[in-house]
Protein backbone atom coordinates (compact mmCIF):
# COMPACT_ATOMS: atom_id res chain seq x y z
CA UNK A 1 0.00 0.00 0.00
CA UNK A 2 1.22 3.25 -1.18
CA UNK A 3 2.14 6.10 1.48
CA UNK A 4 -0.77 8.20 0.09
CA UNK A 5 -3.28 5.28 0.09
CA UNK A 6 -1.87 4.85 3.79
CA UNK A 7 -2.79 8.16 5.06
CA UNK A 8 -6.10 8.13 3.43
CA UNK A 9 -7.07 5.55 4.92
CA UNK A 10 -6.13 6.88 8.68
CA UNK A 11 -7.97 9.94 7.84
CA UNK A 12 -11.02 8.36 6.92
CA UNK A 13 -10.70 5.91 10.18
CA UNK A 14 -9.55 9.13 12.37
CA UNK A 15 -12.98 11.03 10.34
CA UNK A 16 -15.27 7.52 11.45
CA UNK A 17 -14.03 7.55 15.19
CA UNK A 18 -14.48 11.86 15.31
CA UNK A 19 -18.28 10.94 14.04
CA UNK A 20 -18.61 8.93 16.77
CA UNK A 21 -17.02 10.92 19.35
CA UNK A 22 -19.23 13.62 18.50
CA UNK A 23 -22.64 11.48 18.27
CA UNK A 24 -21.79 9.76 22.04
CA UNK A 25 -20.89 13.50 23.05
CA UNK A 26 -24.09 14.81 21.59
CA UNK A 27 -26.82 12.39 23.46
CA UNK A 28 -24.64 11.32 26.88
CA UNK A 29 -25.13 13.00 29.62
CA UNK A 30 -27.44 13.98 32.60
CA UNK A 31 -30.27 14.79 30.35
CA UNK A 32 -30.93 11.50 27.87
CA UNK A 33 -30.78 12.32 24.23
CA UNK A 34 -31.60 10.20 21.12
CA UNK A 35 -29.43 10.17 18.22
CA UNK A 36 -32.29 11.07 15.75
CA UNK A 37 -33.60 14.12 18.12
CA UNK A 38 -29.61 15.48 17.60
CA UNK A 39 -30.13 15.23 14.10
CA UNK A 40 -33.67 16.08 13.76
CA UNK A 41 -32.11 19.70 15.95
CA UNK A 42 -29.49 20.17 13.25
CA UNK A 43 -31.62 19.59 10.05
CA UNK A 44 -33.95 22.04 11.93
CA UNK A 45 -31.25 24.58 12.74
CA UNK A 46 -30.43 24.33 8.61
CA UNK A 47 -34.44 25.01 7.69
CA UNK A 48 -35.73 21.40 7.49
CA UNK A 49 -38.19 20.21 9.90
CA UNK A 50 -38.36 17.06 10.69
CA UNK A 51 -40.21 15.00 12.68
CA UNK A 52 -36.79 14.07 14.01
CA UNK A 53 -36.63 17.55 15.73
CA UNK A 54 -37.22 17.87 19.93
CA UNK A 55 -40.28 18.86 21.03
CA UNK A 56 -38.77 19.73 24.33
CA UNK A 57 -37.04 23.12 24.62
CA UNK A 58 -35.09 21.91 27.23
CA UNK A 59 -33.24 19.09 24.76
CA UNK A 60 -32.92 22.01 22.34
CA UNK A 61 -31.15 24.19 25.00
CA UNK A 62 -29.07 21.15 26.07
CA UNK A 63 -27.60 20.85 22.70
CA UNK A 64 -27.22 24.29 21.46
CA UNK A 65 -26.10 26.05 24.52
CA UNK A 66 -23.87 22.94 26.33
CA UNK A 67 -23.02 20.39 24.31
CA UNK A 68 -22.47 21.49 20.91
CA UNK A 69 -20.07 24.04 21.53
CA UNK A 70 -18.34 21.86 24.00
CA UNK A 71 -18.09 19.01 21.35
CA UNK A 72 -16.95 22.49 18.64
CA UNK A 73 -14.77 23.23 21.38
CA UNK A 74 -12.48 20.05 21.88
CA UNK A 75 -12.83 19.35 17.80
CA UNK A 76 -11.06 22.54 17.66
CA UNK A 77 -8.34 22.74 19.89
CA UNK A 78 -7.55 18.93 19.83
CA UNK A 79 -6.69 19.43 16.06
CA UNK A 80 -4.70 23.08 17.12
CA UNK A 81 -2.56 21.07 19.45
CA UNK A 82 -2.02 18.14 17.06
CA UNK A 83 -0.68 19.99 14.18
CA UNK A 84 1.55 22.43 16.40
CA UNK A 85 2.77 19.48 17.77
CA UNK A 86 3.58 18.05 14.42
CA UNK A 87 5.10 21.22 13.49
CA UNK A 88 7.15 21.51 16.32
CA UNK A 89 8.53 18.08 15.37
CA UNK A 90 9.09 19.38 12.15
CA UNK A 91 10.94 22.31 13.19
CA UNK A 92 13.12 20.86 15.92
CA UNK A 93 13.66 17.92 13.70
CA UNK A 94 12.73 15.71 16.95
CA UNK A 95 9.95 13.43 17.86
CA UNK A 96 10.05 14.75 21.51
CA UNK A 97 9.02 18.32 20.49
CA UNK A 98 5.60 18.83 21.98
CA UNK A 99 4.32 22.71 23.38
CA UNK A 100 3.45 20.94 26.73
CA UNK A 101 6.90 19.09 27.15
CA UNK A 102 8.95 21.80 25.83
CA UNK A 103 7.10 24.52 28.56
CA UNK A 104 5.24 26.50 25.32
CA UNK A 105 1.67 25.53 27.35
CA UNK A 106 2.76 26.50 29.96
CA UNK A 107 4.11 29.88 28.91
CA UNK A 108 0.48 30.29 26.85
CA UNK A 109 -1.72 29.67 30.56
CA UNK A 110 0.96 32.25 31.97
CA UNK A 111 0.30 34.81 29.53
CA UNK A 112 -3.72 33.99 30.06
CA UNK A 113 -3.14 34.11 33.74
CA UNK A 114 -1.59 37.44 33.58
CA UNK A 115 -4.59 38.39 31.22
CA UNK A 116 -7.52 37.68 33.71
CA UNK A 117 -5.17 38.82 36.91
CA UNK A 118 -5.17 42.47 35.42
CA UNK A 119 -7.55 42.97 33.45
CA UNK A 120 -7.05 42.15 30.36
CA UNK A 121 -10.24 40.22 29.85
CA UNK A 122 -12.16 43.12 30.10
CA UNK A 123 -11.24 42.56 26.01
CA UNK A 124 -13.19 39.19 25.95
CA UNK A 125 -11.73 36.27 24.37
CA UNK A 126 -9.46 37.98 22.31
CA UNK A 127 -7.71 39.96 24.73
CA UNK A 128 -7.11 36.54 26.72
CA UNK A 129 -5.99 34.78 23.53
CA UNK A 130 -3.69 37.63 22.42
CA UNK A 131 -1.69 37.63 26.10
CA UNK A 132 -1.53 33.94 25.66
CA UNK A 133 -0.17 33.92 22.47
CA UNK A 134 2.64 36.14 23.25
CA UNK A 135 3.81 33.67 26.64
CA UNK A 136 3.56 30.84 24.05
CA UNK A 137 5.54 32.63 21.84
CA UNK A 138 7.99 33.87 24.28
CA UNK A 139 8.28 30.24 25.62
CA UNK A 140 9.03 28.88 22.44
CA UNK A 141 11.79 31.42 21.24
CA UNK A 142 13.15 30.52 24.50
CA UNK A 143 13.46 26.89 23.67
CA UNK A 144 14.76 27.63 20.42
CA UNK A 145 17.35 29.67 21.25
CA UNK A 146 18.67 27.47 24.30
CA UNK A 147 18.43 23.82 22.51
CA UNK A 148 19.46 24.73 19.34
CA UNK A 149 23.59 23.83 19.00
CA UNK A 150 25.60 23.65 15.74
CA UNK A 151 22.32 23.23 13.82
CA UNK A 152 20.88 20.67 15.36
CA UNK A 153 18.48 19.63 18.79
CA UNK A 154 20.15 17.59 21.53
CA UNK A 155 17.51 15.40 23.00
CA UNK A 156 18.66 16.29 26.46
CA UNK A 157 18.89 20.04 26.03
CA UNK A 158 15.51 20.13 24.58
CA UNK A 159 13.88 17.89 27.88
CA UNK A 160 15.95 20.36 30.52
CA UNK A 161 14.88 23.83 28.64
CA UNK A 162 11.60 22.60 28.70
CA UNK A 163 11.36 21.30 32.30
CA UNK A 164 13.40 24.97 33.17
CA UNK A 165 10.55 26.80 30.71
CA UNK A 166 7.60 25.22 32.91
CA UNK A 167 9.49 26.01 36.02
CA UNK A 168 9.64 29.14 35.29
CA UNK A 169 6.05 29.34 34.18
CA UNK A 170 4.75 27.59 36.76
CA UNK A 171 6.67 29.85 39.53
CA UNK A 172 4.89 32.97 37.64
CA UNK A 173 1.33 31.31 37.74
CA UNK A 174 2.37 30.87 41.31
CA UNK A 175 2.78 34.30 41.51
CA UNK A 176 -0.26 35.44 39.62
CA UNK A 177 -2.35 33.01 42.14
CA UNK A 178 -0.77 35.27 45.02
CA UNK A 179 -1.66 38.70 43.97
CA UNK A 180 -4.68 37.47 42.34
CA UNK A 181 -8.33 38.55 43.59
CA UNK A 182 -10.65 35.17 44.20
CA UNK A 183 -12.42 35.17 40.88
CA UNK A 184 -9.07 35.58 39.08
CA UNK A 185 -7.39 33.03 41.71
CA UNK A 186 -10.94 30.73 40.68
CA UNK A 187 -10.43 30.80 37.06
CA UNK A 188 -6.73 30.16 37.10
CA UNK A 189 -6.59 26.96 39.02
CA UNK A 190 -9.58 25.74 36.58
CA UNK A 191 -7.38 26.70 33.89
CA UNK A 192 -4.61 24.57 35.39
CA UNK A 193 -6.73 21.19 35.60
CA UNK A 194 -7.87 21.60 31.89
CA UNK A 195 -11.60 21.37 30.88
CA UNK A 196 -13.81 21.59 27.83
CA UNK A 197 -16.80 22.83 30.28
CA UNK A 198 -18.59 25.83 30.05
CA UNK A 199 -17.15 26.74 26.96
CA UNK A 200 -19.30 29.24 24.45
CA UNK A 201 -19.67 29.68 20.72
CA UNK A 202 -17.79 33.01 20.66
CA UNK A 203 -14.70 31.26 22.02
CA UNK A 204 -15.94 27.75 19.90
CA UNK A 205 -15.36 30.50 16.76
CA UNK A 206 -12.17 32.00 17.77
CA UNK A 207 -10.44 28.85 18.10
CA UNK A 208 -11.78 27.32 15.32
CA UNK A 209 -10.62 30.33 13.13
CA UNK A 210 -7.28 30.17 14.52
CA UNK A 211 -7.08 26.42 14.20
CA UNK A 212 -8.04 26.94 10.30
CA UNK A 213 -6.14 28.98 9.81
CA UNK A 214 -2.96 27.31 11.28
CA UNK A 215 -3.64 24.15 9.65
CA UNK A 216 -4.13 25.45 6.49
CA UNK A 217 -0.57 27.48 7.02
CA UNK A 218 0.75 24.42 8.35
CA UNK A 219 -0.14 22.19 4.97
CA UNK A 220 1.01 25.02 2.87
CA UNK A 221 4.40 24.56 4.67
CA UNK A 222 4.39 20.90 4.62
CA UNK A 223 6.50 20.17 0.98
CA UNK A 224 9.13 22.64 3.09
CA UNK A 225 9.10 20.40 6.20
CA UNK A 226 9.41 17.73 3.85
CA UNK A 227 13.00 19.02 2.60
CA UNK A 228 13.82 20.37 6.46
CA UNK A 229 13.75 16.65 6.95
CA UNK A 230 16.47 15.91 4.55
CA UNK A 231 19.12 18.53 6.34
CA UNK A 232 19.62 22.07 6.71
CA UNK A 233 21.76 21.98 4.17
CA UNK A 234 19.97 19.74 1.85
CA UNK A 235 17.51 22.04 2.38
CA UNK A 236 18.93 25.62 1.58
CA UNK A 237 20.32 24.35 -1.57
CA UNK A 238 17.06 22.88 -2.83
CA UNK A 239 15.72 26.68 -2.07
CA UNK A 240 14.54 26.70 1.27
CA UNK A 241 14.62 29.89 3.84
CA UNK A 242 15.53 27.37 6.71
CA UNK A 243 15.84 29.96 8.61
CA UNK A 244 12.51 31.96 7.78
CA UNK A 245 10.57 28.60 7.47
CA UNK A 246 11.52 28.05 11.32
CA UNK A 247 10.63 31.64 12.72
CA UNK A 248 6.85 31.60 10.67
CA UNK A 249 6.34 27.92 12.36
CA UNK A 250 7.47 29.42 15.79
CA UNK A 251 4.46 32.29 15.24
CA UNK A 252 2.35 29.46 14.06
CA UNK A 253 3.13 26.75 16.73
CA UNK A 254 2.70 29.61 20.01
CA UNK A 255 -0.48 30.97 17.79
CA UNK A 256 -2.18 27.29 17.43
CA UNK A 257 -1.16 26.79 20.97
CA UNK A 258 -2.29 29.75 22.51
CA UNK A 259 -5.29 29.83 21.32
CA UNK A 260 -6.45 27.07 22.63
CA UNK A 261 -4.64 27.32 26.00
CA UNK A 262 -6.79 30.30 26.38
CA UNK A 263 -9.44 28.71 27.08
CA UNK A 264 -9.35 25.30 28.08
CA UNK A 265 -6.21 25.14 30.29
CA UNK A 266 -3.67 23.07 29.71
CA UNK A 267 -3.93 19.79 27.80
CA UNK A 268 -0.77 17.76 27.76
CA UNK A 269 0.18 15.38 25.43
CA UNK A 270 -1.88 15.54 22.81
CA UNK A 271 0.71 17.18 20.61
CA UNK A 272 3.10 14.36 21.40
CA UNK A 273 0.99 11.13 20.98
CA UNK A 274 -0.85 12.18 17.95
CA UNK A 275 1.28 13.08 15.45
CA UNK A 276 4.07 10.30 17.04
CA UNK A 277 1.67 7.14 16.57
CA UNK A 278 0.25 9.36 13.18
CA UNK A 279 4.40 9.24 11.87
CA UNK A 280 4.87 5.43 12.71
CA UNK A 281 1.66 4.38 10.34
CA UNK A 282 1.85 6.24 7.29
CA UNK A 283 5.43 7.73 7.47
CA UNK A 284 7.59 11.11 7.75
CA UNK A 285 5.64 12.69 4.43
CA UNK A 286 4.14 16.14 6.26
CA UNK A 287 1.19 16.72 3.98
CA UNK A 288 -0.50 13.53 5.11
CA UNK A 289 0.92 13.92 8.51
CA UNK A 290 -0.04 17.26 9.22
CA UNK A 291 -4.10 16.47 8.06
CA UNK A 292 -4.45 13.16 9.72
CA UNK A 293 -2.79 14.55 13.09
CA UNK A 294 -5.76 17.50 12.90
CA UNK A 295 -8.57 14.79 12.67
CA UNK A 296 -6.66 12.91 14.77
CA UNK A 297 -6.21 15.41 17.45
CA UNK A 298 -10.00 16.08 17.19
CA UNK A 299 -10.87 12.67 17.70
CA UNK A 300 -9.11 12.24 20.61
CA UNK A 301 -10.11 15.68 22.59
CA UNK A 302 -13.92 14.74 21.78
CA UNK A 303 -13.20 11.05 22.71
CA UNK A 304 -11.37 12.06 25.93
CA UNK A 305 -13.35 14.89 26.92
CA UNK A 306 -16.22 12.04 26.65
CA UNK A 307 -14.44 10.00 29.11
CA UNK A 308 -14.32 12.73 31.36
CA UNK A 309 -17.84 13.19 31.49
CA UNK A 310 -18.62 9.43 32.23
CA UNK A 311 -16.13 7.81 34.01
CA UNK A 312 -17.27 8.93 37.33
CA UNK A 313 -20.80 9.20 37.99
CA UNK A 314 -21.98 12.55 39.03
CA UNK A 315 -18.62 14.10 38.68
CA UNK A 316 -16.44 15.28 36.23
CA UNK A 317 -12.29 14.39 35.81
CA UNK A 318 -10.57 17.13 34.53
CA UNK A 319 -9.51 16.52 31.06
CA UNK A 320 -5.69 17.41 31.29
CA UNK A 321 -4.94 15.03 33.87
CA UNK A 322 -6.73 12.22 31.75
CA UNK A 323 -4.60 12.96 29.09
CA UNK A 324 -1.29 13.50 30.91
CA UNK A 325 -2.35 9.63 32.01
CA UNK A 326 -2.07 8.46 28.94
CA UNK A 327 0.33 10.83 27.83
CA UNK A 328 2.90 10.16 30.10
CA UNK A 329 3.63 6.67 30.33
CA UNK A 330 3.61 7.26 26.29
CA UNK A 331 6.34 9.79 26.84
CA UNK A 332 8.39 7.45 29.03
CA UNK A 333 8.20 5.02 25.94
CA UNK A 334 9.35 7.45 23.63
CA UNK A 335 12.55 8.33 25.73
CA UNK A 336 13.32 4.40 26.34
CA UNK A 337 12.75 3.84 22.18
CA UNK A 338 15.16 6.73 21.67
CA UNK A 339 17.38 5.81 24.06
CA UNK A 340 17.87 2.25 22.84
CA UNK A 341 18.09 3.50 19.55
CA UNK A 342 20.58 6.12 19.91
CA UNK A 343 22.36 3.90 22.51
CA UNK A 344 22.54 6.97 25.23
CA UNK A 345 19.92 9.99 25.94
CA UNK A 346 21.85 12.60 23.44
Amino acid sequence: MSPRIRALALVLLLAGILVGGVVLSAVTGQLPITPTEVAGSLLRAIGIDTAWAPTDPIVESTLWVVRFPRILMGLAVGAALAVAGAVMQAVFGNPLAEPGVVGVSSGAALGAATAITIGASVLGGPGVALFAFVGGLLATLLVYAVARAGGRTEVVTLLLTGIAVNAIAQAGIAFVLFVADTASREQIVFWQLGSLGGSRWDQVALVAVVAAVGITVALLLARRYDLLALGERSARHLGVDVERLRIVSIVLVALLTGAAVAFTGIIAFVGLVVPHLIRMIIGPAHRGLILASAVGGGALLVVADLLTRTLVGGAELPIGMLTSLVGGPFFFWLLYRQRRRSGGWA
